[in-house]
């Protein structure tokens, strides 16, 4: 048994978050083969935690499948690291990457994904945060059950809220709920800005960004001034959502910050009296967007009325019900946006020390 057989094995083994091969998706870190002993070590680049266990055991058999007599120790785990942003743009200090949550238009639960998407990435073992960059309505204090003004230590910055394990920050905690932004582009902008500029992140693995609808100031300033190492798109099947879910996708395109996929939310209706299932707003409308625009359909998400009520106490469905359908729903979505990500090119940047030219 040589090296390169084993080579062969990890080179037939496709991941299918990835896309690719674990030779090919720059996983396999080492392998040493003496006599039978065999040591391959495997670094997955995204958060895997569910699915570790799994991806053990049947890379394990496969390999034996192969050589019955080989006597294997296989090192796997996973490591985040910084992906590369838009040219010109310097990454915010404590968050390796950002990602933008986004839809056309509203009303399609975007706010809902992106909260349970952040838990689901933390629940993958990833260090995760949210921010709120709906200015004129912002949910996500409600919606993870915040309340008060966040601390400041220096009277400059603000120690990000905690709600469910996730750093969190919105300009709905800074004033009252009932208070409304009578504010214009230029204040919506840099209030955007400093929300994320001027929190202390610690140590984030995944920010994500739950953007207002649209294709406005906003978005514009988040594509143009913030790091973004990628975007999702939230769309549900209907036609007229899918309309205003290409514009967003297409600005993404144009401003050079790559569309990780796309999420089919309200995909389907569950009765909550006998659990049947109705396609009340179409079918396939995700995929076709998906199909469209030759990027990953992440998943199909439920419109279900318990969702709804686990929102509004502030009680998200991920935190409140992990082990349910929905949940794991969201946690295969959270697996397939992170490892698509991963496969994107990385920023060592951070590697690297900073060269100073000093005169005598």
């Amino acid at each position: 048994m040589q090296k390169e057989n084993i080579e062969s094995i990890l080179k037939d083994y496709h991941c299918p978050y990835m896309g690719t091969d674990l030779i090919s998706g720059n996983t396999v870190k080492d392998i040493t083969v003496n006599g039978d002993n065999v040591s391959i070590k495997v670094v997955l680049g995204w958060p895997a935690e569910g699915i570790m266990q799994d991806f053990h055991e049947n890379l394990t058999a496969k390999i034996i499948e192969a050589y019955p007599s080989a006597k294997l120790t296989l090192d796997l785990s996973y490591e985040v690291i910084a992906h590369t942003v838009q040219k010109s743009l310097e990454r915010v200090k404590g968050i390796k990457n950002i990602i933008a949550v986004a839809s056309g238009k509203g009303g399609v639960g975007k706010s809902t994904v992106a909260v349970n998407l952040a838990l689901a990435l933390k629940e993958e073992g990833a260090t995760a945060a949210i921010l709120d960059a709906d200015i004129y309505g912002p949910s996500i204090p409600r919606m993870l059950g915040l309340s008060g003004r966040p601390d400041s230590e220096d009277g400059k910055t603000l120690q990000p809220k905690v709600g469910h394990g996730l750093q969190a920050m919105s300009i709905g905690l800074l004033v009252e709920e009932d208070t409304p932004m009578i504010w214009r582009g230029p204040m919506v902008t840099q209030a955007l800005e400093q929300l994320l500029t001027d929190t202390n992140w610690k140590d984030v693995d995944f920010l994500i960004v739950d953007l207002p609808p649209g294709t406005g100031d906003v978005q514009l300033t988040l594509c143009q001034k913030i790091p973004v190492s990628g975007a999702v798109i939230v769309t549900t099947p209907q036609d007229i959502s899918l309309i205003d879910a290409r514009k967003g996708l297409k600005m993404f395109e144009k401003v050079e910050v790559p569309v990780l996929g796309v999420i089919e939310n309200m995909s389907t209706f569950i009765c909550p009296e006998c659990d049947k299932t109705e396609s009340i707003f179409g079918e396939g409308g995700g995929e076709q967007l998906a199909t469209e625009n030759n990027v990953k359909l992440l998943g199909e998400l439920p419109l279900q009325k318990q969702i709804r009520e686990e929102m509004d106490k502030g009680t998200p469905t991920v935190s409140a019900n992990p082990e349910s359908p929905t949940s794991l729903a969201f946690r295969e979505i959270a697996r397939k946006m992170a490892a698509t990500l991963s496969m994107r090119k990385k920023d060592y940047s951070s590697v690297f020390p900073k060269i100073v030219i000093q005169n005598d």
